[in-house]
């Protein structure tokens, strides 16, 4: 099988721009899981002060805005994104 075939590209050129695009998008993506493993970290060290305070395991209002600053930036899909990434970070509520 060759390159064009992998990438759906029908020149040897446009094959190379896409192998080497997701290569990049490939790097990006192990990037973004490392950065969400360290978000669920830091909420759990956030989570467990908090229920040890005495207080809930969750702060909605925090997520409210965690929601909106996705929303803002990354319009109606960012909230999915941000909803997803909350129950990554903190488990289902």
């Amino acid at each position: 099988m060759n390159a064009t075939d992998v990438t759906g590209a029908r020149t040897p050129e446009a094959a190379d721009v896409i192998t080497g695009a997701r290569e990049r998008i490939d790097a990006l993506d192990d990037r973004i899981i490392g950065l969400i493993q360290e978000r669920a970290a830091v909420s759990a060290v956030i989570q467990d002060a908090r229920i040890s305070s005495g207080g809930r395991r969750v702060n909605l209002s925090r997520e409210m805005e965690v929601l909106g600053r996705y929303r803002e930036a990354l319009g109606k899909p960012g909230t999915a994104l941000a909803m997803t990434m909350l129950e990554l970070c903190r488990g289902r509520i």
